[in-house]
């Protein structure tokens, strides 16, 4: 007896997704809620789990296939973890690829698609490796650490086997890879921005210094009390909280012949996952205190980190905050994420000459750009929120006293 696996829910008008990868063999043993698949939606990657214990069973589909929400992916058959694992282990010991077989018995172990497929790849044990991501899960830093620790025997012996198959020094090669679900839904989403929204960047910069004063000062306080690095986007978040308040325009949005005001801020903050940039969404960021604010965005960057955020996670958002300075960029004009109006972009911080009192100065300086919805949202507007933030990051004090 086989018990059918359907494509679940997804999320509110998710009708699709795009099989990306089976995490189970056929013949492998498989506990009930055991991820046994992995879906690529439009926004995140979302792990199928087995609704019954037993043995994988057939494939009904293909990775790289696309399925509808409630299609039948494949099967699980009837049997006990035991005897699938006695019927397995033989077949896995007779091959000459020990690398899988140390993947599949530390099967149940909490890894993500990523994180498993990068164990296969490189042949690396995963109950060996220390995870440092939540709840102690491997993240992709964490294998490839270990692989750079460990040897290879496997490819060692390869490219001394065929020294041929090694292209030549100075070999032009090219290589065709089909993009993710979650990169095309990217591209498409940014090209419509441009060509539906009437785009618009106005620039400022900021001195950091009071609040790099106020995070030497408090950081290990803040951290014993609280649990969490006290970072800049507690700042900037209250800074942007502050400015929405006069401003309102950039915290709304266009919705047919209608404006839709927000008496709440939801800020997409956008983190780096290992098949883009995602934009989870903090919500009520305006009545969240510092330490509130910062462990939303640390728990957000593990999680896609892990390939573990959730469609909720995603949803929603009424302003997106991106941080390019930890990259390193100086300056950019970002994209906004519709049906927003507007998006703060942070960049480096870096010391420049500055004139204060008369006098030139060295001062941590960054660059702000925001963009913004020109439909909506109009140049004076724009400037007088960027302004504000402005303001409230170069003397916090007037986060506190709400000015």
């Amino acid at each position: 007896m086989s018990t059918e696996v359907k494509v679940p829910v997804l999320g509110e008008s998710i009708t699709e997704a795009t099989l990306g990868q089976w995490l189970k063999k056929p013949g492998e043993p498989v506990a009930v809620d055991e991820p046994i698949a992995s879906l690529e939606t439009d926004k995140v990657a979302v792990e199928v789990p087995s609704p019954v214990a037993g043995i994988m069973g057939a494939y009904a589909v293909e990775e790289g296939a696309t399925v509808n929400v409630g299609a039948v992916i494949g099967s699980i058959d009837a049997g006990t973890g035991a005897a699938a694992a006695a019927a397995v282990v033989p077949a896995v010991t007779s091959t000459a690829a020990p690398a899988p077989a140390a993947a599949s018995e530390n099967s149940d172990l909490p890894l993500s698609p990523a994180v498993r497929r990068l164990v296969l790849e490189l042949g690396i044990d995963p109950s060996k490796i220390k995870g440092t991501g939540k709840d102690g899960r491997l993240t992709k830093e964490d294998v490839v650490a270990a692989a750079k620790g460990a040897p290879a025997p496997a490819a060692t012996s390869a490219s001394t086997a065929t020294p041929a198959a090694s292209a030549p020094t100075g070999a032009r090669q090219e290589e065709r890879v089909k993009m993710t679900r979650l990169r095309q839904t990217i591209a498409k989403r940014l090209k419509s921005a441009q060509d539906t929204a009437a785009l618009l960047t106005t620039f400022n910069d900021v001195d950091m210094s009071a609040v790099i004063e106020a995070r030497a000062t408090y950081k290990d306080l803040f951290e014993k009390k609280h649990g969490v690095r006290l970072g800049f986007m507690g700042f900037f978040t209250k800074a942007v909280a502050l400015a929405a308040r006069d401003v309102p325009a950039v915290n709304a949005q266009i919705d047919g012949d209608e404006i839709v005001y927000h008496n709440y801020l939801d800020v997409s903050v956008a983190v780096s996952a290992p098949n883009g940039l995602v934009v989870p969404v903090v919500r009520n960021a305006d009545a969240m205190s510092f330490a509130q604010i910062e462990k939303a965005i640390g728990d957000f960057g593990a999680k896609a980190k892990a390939g573990a955020l959730t469609m909720e996670d995603m949803s929603g958002g009424t302003f997106t905050i991106s941080n390019g300075g930890v990259f390193g960029s100086l300056m950019s004009t970002p994209i906004i994420n519709p049906p927003q109006s507007a998006v703060l972009g942070l960049h480096r911080i870096e010391d420049r000459a500055v004139v204060r009192d008369g006098q030139v100065v060295v001062r941590p300086m960054m660059y702000l750009a925001l963009s913004y919805d020109h439909r909506l949202i109009d140049g004076r507007e724009a400037v007088t929120f960027l302004k504000i933030v402005k303001e409230a990051i170069e003397d916090p004090t007037r986060l506190l006293i709400d000015l």
